[in-house]
């Protein structure tokens, strides 16, 4: 990933940050031209078809020049920015005349980021700040702010009055809708923290994709706003182009739905009792700080289900005319985020208790939420949920994950007439859908499936029983 081109210049390529990925697109430079870098400090973000991945630099010095501008997309192996690494980290001051990269179109001024940690392996970490000169419509409030390194963070935050926080942080903060000026830091050096944030908002707890779908409803905002403008202006249609996870997405959807015969079921089930269990389990010591919600029990009961039925957890080997089986169980959750749908899966799910499972559940929304769900993440999962209810949706013909078995569509919960021990009264009902490929799946094993989800969802003590 490094080329010496001469005793001063080093120049750093476009890894492989995925699993024989060919390209990625920048999506933002931490540093400028004239900034001075460290072993370890991440000088930019990038996307792949599969996540959007933090780049570290792998020597000290002063950036010379930027190869390619933000949006671009890049081959794998690419040369995309040159350091000069004369007499190590150097300072601004003492860097040749940098050479600049036109400005973008709408440049959105960033603060730098502060002791940010390399993602890929092998770099070490580097606590140094980024430095980085002021773009068009910057304000800056000393001179000395964009000639110098900030030698603390203090002086950064005098600077350039911004309050400091990791870029992750600012996407959550912008996702949740708080001020960041208006937070008091605990971080170090006065940053703020992910918890600040959080501590910010009332809790609620809430299902996962609805967590996720805050952040997609924030950025459905905007096209909606600009689309009515469009008209108001006279400008009818917008091309978007389709690239990264969108376009991978894409790609799989359409292998999948037009490579697996798919075929898909539907069970209209009573869940009362599962609603009732989950209120129980949020007052539960057991489960005091974990995110309990009906998706963790539908979890569960499709586990336990796959689990009586251990047939499913199975692929398909094209290339050997084979049918692998599975013994164990990757959980592929849907989510919806704005670079496009994601499904990361939780590792060996089946052997989880259901404290782990909520912890894991937790987690993986967390990451998805903030763009930061890495390529080994959405990688080996054996059978998926998607929750559409989240939408308002009562069910659904999901499309298989590629190189999945089944996908189980959870619809909406609603209060619904139901014939209860022989009275009609109101209840809590859901319908199921399950998708699965024929050639691994026959109408009996899918049937038996869906059925098991739906009795354990009507009668949770199956949990107990059955497990």
């Amino acid at each position: 990933m490094t080329t010496m081109t001469d005793a001063a210049l080093a120049e750093f390529k476009m890894p492989d940050v995925g699993e024989g990925l060919t390209e990625a697109e920048i999506l933002k430079w931490y540093v400028q031209p004239g900034d001075a870098v460290t072993d370890g400090q991440v000088v930019c973000e990038v996307e792949t078809a599969k996540a959007a991945v933090e780049l570290p630099i792998p020597f000290n010095g002063v950036v010379r020049e930027l190869r390619f501008p933000e949006g671009t997309t890049v081959d794998v192996g690419q040369v995309i920015i040159a350091v000069d690494v004369a007499g190590g980290s150097g300072s601004a001051a003492a860097a040749p005349a940098p050479v600049s990269l036109p400005e973008p179109t709408a440049p959105e001024p960033e603060p730098a980021p502060q002791g940010r940690q390399p993602v890929l392996v092998g770099y070490g970490v580097s606590e140094a700040s980024t430095k980085r000169r002021p773009r068009k419509g910057d304000v800056v409030a000393a001179p000395a702010a964009v000639t110098q390194p900030a030698p603390a963070p203090e002086a950064l935050a005098k600077g350039n009055g911004r309050p400091l926080a990791k870029p992750p942080v600012r996407k959550l903060a912008k996702d949740l809708g708080v001020d960041l000026a208006s937070l008091t830091p605990s971080g170090p050096d006065g940053v703020i923290t992910r918890e600040d944030v959080h501590a910010a908002v009332a809790p609620a707890p809430e299902p996962v994709v609805t967590q996720v779908q805050a952040q997609v409803q924030a950025q459905s905002q905007e096209p909606v706003a600009a689309a009515s403008a469009g008209v108001q202006d006279g400008v009818r249609e917008t091309r978007i182009p389709v690239k990264g996870v969108r376009k991978a997405t894409a790609a799989a959807m359409v292998g999948s739905a037009f490579t697996a015969p798919h075929v898909t079921e539907f069970v209209t089930v009573d869940v009362t009792r599962t609603m009732k269990l989950v209120e129980e389990l949020k007052a539960d010591k057991e489960m005091q700080g974990l995110r309990v919600n009906p998706l963790l029990l539908v979890a569960k009961a499709l586990l336990v289900a796959i689990k009586r039925n251990p047939e499913i957890s199975a692929a398909w080997d094209e290339a050997a005319q084979e049918i692998v089986r599975k013994h164990y169980v990757n959980l592929g959750i849907a989510a919806a985020t704005p670079r496009g749908l994601i499904v990361p899966n939780i590792k060996d799910a089946h052997a989880k208790t259901l404290p782990e499972l909520a912890t894991a559940l937790g987690e993986l929304v967390s990451t998805a939420r903030e763009g930061k769900t890495s390529p080994g993440a959405m990688q080996g999962g054996t059978v998926t949920i998607t929750n559409v209810g989240v939408f308002g949706v009562d069910t659904g013909t999901p499309i298989l994950n590629p190189g999945e078995p089944a996908i189980l569509a959870v619809g909406a919960i609603k209060l619904q007439p139901w014939v209860h021990k022989g009275k009609v009264k109101p209840r809590q009902v859901t319908t199921l859908a399950l998708s699965f490929d024929h050639r691994l799946v026959d109408g009996e094993l899918g049937s038996k499936v869906l059925a098991d989800v739906a009795a354990i969802l009507e009668q949770p003590k199956r949990l107990i029983t059955w497990a």
